[in-house]
């Protein structure tokens, strides 16, 4: 894969692919919807209002029915705000707002946001108004029963930080919401566990006043688009994060994996999709939320746009069944909220499905059995540049048939370009009769001029495949190479892959015909390696290692074919 017409065929296919994403970015995305004026003229209500986003409590609604408009929730501007709970394990920190109780920050301990930096931790969850990503859950009561604790009211908290002591296991955050004209009493609790980045929830509700209770429970991830996603075309190109999935996904165990990007949520809104043994998330590069169930129930998914103040967010929501508790009794629904990285190795172990939020798209196939290959390396080498080039090595020894059969066709044809040439002097411009003898010279020397593109062909989907492994993987993230590459995921800060890459092409052409090339192509040809050494000085280390690695086997495989074929033909003659 490392003759120049491979390069350019595979850089037009990326680049076509990446121009593509990037159109549908800048003219694909509705308008955000605006605040409507209130008909009296009075001004639009203010961001410090809770917006409208608690759902409606079920009434056996059918599956794939328009949703019922969502309950409306009376509250003042300058409500009581409610207090930051800090809760904290070896790989989360977390903070709960006692305000509904829910996990409006989180902090990943182990992801720095700059290599080796760890006082300042990748925050995925984030209650800023730019960076706006929270975790809800709560309760809606059907009509006529009493009002129940929404993500909107205030609870109450036995302390102020918990952390998990070396000693323990789990650690238990209650929350407690009371109402006593009703006597309806909600106690909320978020359990963590020792190195795990999944919180279990309990909602334990106690009727002890004189009527029934129906309802249902819910949960809810609710965020904006996250800024600094467009970065201009040149941008999308070198950065991956910026053409990496950011949106909703669900799982059912039905129609598997599905994901909705934040600018189809009004063309194709999910409504009340009846689910069972599903989840729901919110994906963005290398990190995501999911809300998992514990149990086999019917669920409700589905989505919304909600607009609080000059702002827009999107919503994805699981709604429960129907709960009902009779006077003096209690009932619990439990659900787990996973926060944390994209690990392929444990994610299908935290749920069914759940290592398909690891997005290769229509490479997954090919993708997950290649990442299985390069971790297995990692394990050998401890090192995931010495794995990316172990990896490479490999798949080259895979291929090595197809890559001979290749590099046979060229030096052929590299023998016919003196023969072809005195073909172009006797027939000039005649384009029929010159491509009628160079078939006949094809046929008589038994010469496949398509054996030198059908073998890359095959190889393209693997190079697709890996490119997404690279990525997507969040194990590379920020891992380092050696000597100057300390980060595999940001540019070669001394750009010397990229010099070897062209140093490799440069060489590589020297070894390939041009035989039958066009004039204009042939230029083409030339500048490709200052092209691409331009292009590579911004992509990430790890691609170019994987690009350069590649490009330097594939030319000593060439070298090497090509001078057994002209000594074999040496002897014969």
């Amino acid at each position: 894969m490392n003759n120049p017409r491979s390069f350019l065929l595979i850089a037009l296919l990326l680049v076509s692919y990446l121009i593509w994403n990037q159109w549908q970015t800048d003219y694909a995305k509705p308008a955000v919807p605006a605040v409507a004026a209130p008909a009296d003229g009075t001004a639009a209500t203010p961001a410090t209002t809770p917006p409208n986003d608690v759902p409606a409590a079920s009434a056996a609604t059918a599956a794939d029915t328009p949703s019922a408009p969502a309950a409306a929730v009376p509250a003042a501007a300058g409500a009581a705000q409610g207090d930051l709970i800090e809760i904290s394990n070896d790989v989360l920190k977390l903070w709960i707002d006692t305000r509904g109780a829910s996990v409006v920050r989180a902090d990943l301990l182990a992801y720095p946001e700059q290599p080796k930096d760890y006082t300042h931790p990748v925050r995925l969850l984030d209650n800023s108004n730019e960076h706006y990503f929270v975790a809800q859950g709560g309760l809606v009561s059907a009509a006529g029963s009493a009002k129940a604790a929404t993500h909107q009211d205030l609870f109450a908290a036995e302390q102020k930080s918990y952390a998990l002591a070396p000693d323990q296991k789990t650690l238990e955050v209650p929350f407690t919401w009371t109402d006593p004209a009703s006597g309806l009493t909600v106690r909320k609790v978020f359990v963590l566990e020792r190195g795990s980045y999944v919180l279990g929830t309990r909602q334990e509700i106690k009727n002890e006043g004189t009527a029934a209770w129906t309802g249902n429970a819910y949960r809810q991830l609710q965020r904006v688009s996250p800024p600094g996603a467009h970065r201009g075309f040149f941008g999308a190109i070198t950065n991956p994060q910026t053409y990496s999935f950011t949106g909703a996904a669900w799982y059912s165990p039905e129609e598997k994996f599905q994901k909705l990007a934040f600018d189809k949520y009004a063309k194709e809104p999910l409504q009340n999709r009846a689910v069972t043994g599903g989840w729901i998330a919110m994906l963005q590069h290398y990190f995501f939320a999911s809300w998992l169930p514990t149990d086999k129930s019917p669920e409700t998914f589905s989505t919304d746009t909600i607009v609080s103040g000059n702002q827009t967010r999107y919503l994805i929501r699981s709604l429960g069944p129907s709960i009902n508790i009779p006077a003096g009794t209690s009932a619990s629904s439990d659900a787990r909220l996973y926060v944390g990285p994209k690990l392929q190795s444990s994610l299908n172990d935290v749920a069914p499905g759940l290592g398909l939020t690891i997005d290769y798209g229509i490479f997954t196939f090919l993708s997950e059995p290649l990442h299985w290959v390069l971790a297995k390396l990692h394990g050998l080498t401890g090192n995931w540049g010495f794995a990316i080039i172990l990896l490479v090595l490999l798949i080259k020894a895979v291929f090595y048939k197809l890559s001979e059969a290749q590099y046979r066709s060229m030096a052929k044809m590299r023998k016919l370009q003196p023969r072809i040439q005195a073909l172009k002097d006797r027939y000039g411009d005649d384009r029929q009769k010159m491509g009628q003898a160079q078939m006949e010279l094809f046929q008589k020397e038994k010469i496949n001029p398509l054996g030198s593109c059908l073998p890359m062909l095959v190889q393209i989907p693997v190079f697709f495949s890996l490119y997404w492994v690279l990525v997507e993987s969040v194990e590379l993230r920020q891992a380092p190479f050696f000597l100057w590459i300390q980060n595999l995921t940001a540019p070669d800060p001394y750009f010397v892959l990229p010099i070897l890459n062209a140093a490799t092409m440069i060489a590589t052409q020297y070894l390939t015909p041009t035989t039958g090339m066009d004039p204009v192509q042939a230029k083409m040809m030339k500048a490709m390696p200052v092209v691409f050494s331009v292009l590579f000085a911004f992509f990430p280390a790890g691609l170019v290692l994987y690009w350069t690695v590649n490009g330097m086997t594939s030319l000593l495989q060439q070298w090497f074919i090509t001078r057994r074929i002209e000594a074999q033909d040496s002897a014969k003659s």
